[in-house]
């Protein structure tokens, strides 16, 4: 039998070897979604990711018999570190063939780079920084993939568990018909907490007029969420990446925005059609032809995704989601929408899980980081 070796990426056709080792161990999988190769590579990018600034990492590739079996990145994120005493080796990009040898050797290699660098604690799938793609799929391998969630095989997991990882944190994702008739009680409570508050809707007439509240809905996520567990404030940098990430695939019409009578925003959602079979058809690249499916899944599409929602703290028990959900209602009917999908939640955040009670939610994902201390 062939030995495993993990050797780190070192060469540009390297590193493209270790963006699309997953397409090719996913081929012709009917739930696998494919990044953008370019992004991806912009990734491992100084100048592209800005969280490069304030973190270290590096990339292997599992070998064996000559071909590429897995891969695994390797991060230390020293603003974590500084800011909330949080000392370990993040694990992400991580993905292997069915063979316990392999699985082993890689995560050896994450134990080996903390233990390089005086850190007893490994932690994984995650990226980067809070809004990077985190949580290994445990349930739900039948279920395609949104454009911000893992995908990975049942057999993960079960590798990760035999050597000796625990879970750390878990996430939950929701899935639910929507309604064809808004419940008369979201009618009549949007009304009232809009007419009690001064709020309202901002009806954008153009994508362009989105741009000068992007700022205000990243310092509001901020806001909404920094009591969780190893939350880390935004950087205007990284404002700045996703902005020009993101921006181009947002359609005008899934964007809601909930304003105060000085014109402060006090909640958002962000939600797109579901880009999930646009990127599978795109196979990883937006030209010459990739544009094209995601420009028809804008224009007729029977799902979308909630990608972002934030809400002020101040308003968080004063009813402000039913404006926010009165308002999808409305535009999911008009676009045809019948199904809707959350985007992962850690499983300790119950006030955001509430959102969706009364459309009869299905948790239909599960996932998780698993850690080991040593």
């Amino acid at each position: 039998m062939s030995a495993v070796s993990v050797l780190e990426v070192k060469t540009p056709n390297e590193l493209k070897l270790f963006v699309k080792f997953p397409m090719d161990l996913y081929k012709n999988n009917p739930y696998y979604v494919p990044s953008f190769i370019k992004d991806e590579i912009k990734v491992w990018d100084a100048k592209e990711n800005p969280a490069l600034d304030y973190s270290e990492a590096k990339q292997f590739l599992a070998w064996k018999d000559k071909k590429v079996v897995g891969r695994i990145a390797v991060i230390i994120n020293h603003k974590e570190e500084k800011e909330l005493g949080i000392r370990k080796v993040r694990f992400g990009w991580i993905d292997f063939i069915d063979d316990r040898e392999v699985s082993k050797a890689l995560i050896n290699t994450a134990i080996n780079y903390a233990k390089e660098h005086k850190i007893d604690t490994i932690e994984g799938p995650m990226g980067f920084t809070n809004l990077d793609k985190a949580g290994m799929l445990t349930f739900g391998f039948e279920k395609i993939a949104t454009m911000i969630g893992i995908y990975n095989h049942a057999y993960y997991p079960q590798h990760i568990e035999d050597l000796g990882l625990v879970k750390e944190k878990e996430w939950v994702e929701f899935e639910m018909n929507f309604p064809k008739v808004l419940p008369p009680k979201v009618e009549k409570f949007s009304k009232l907490i809009a007419e009690k508050y001064n709020l309202r809707v901002l009806n954008f007439k153009s994508k362009e007029e989105i741009l000068p509240y992007v700022k205000p809905m990243f310092k509001l996520l901020d806001e909404t969420y920094k009591h969780l567990s190893t939350y880390t404030p935004i950087s205007e940098e990284q404002i700045k990446t996703y902005k020009e990430k993101f921006f181009p695939l947002i359609s005008k019409n899934y964007v809601i925005c909930v304003v105060d009578e000085h014109n402060e925003l006090v909640s958002f959602a962000v939600t797109m059609p579901s880009y999930s079979k646009a990127l599978q058809k795109a196979k990883g690249k937006l030209f010459p032809f990739g544009w094209w499916h995601f420009l028809q899944a804008e224009k007729k599409n029977d799902r979308a995704n909630f990608y972002l929602i934030g809400i002020h703290p101040e308003y968080q028990r004063r009813g402000v989601t039913a404006i926010i959900f009165k308002e999808i209602f409305v535009r999911f009917n008009s676009m045809g929408i019948d199904f809707a999908e959350t985007n992962p939640e850690l499983e300790e955040n119950k006030s955001v899980q509430v959102l969706w009670q009364d459309y009869n939610p299905v948790n239909h994902k599960r996932r998780r980081t698993y850690s080991l201390k040593f």
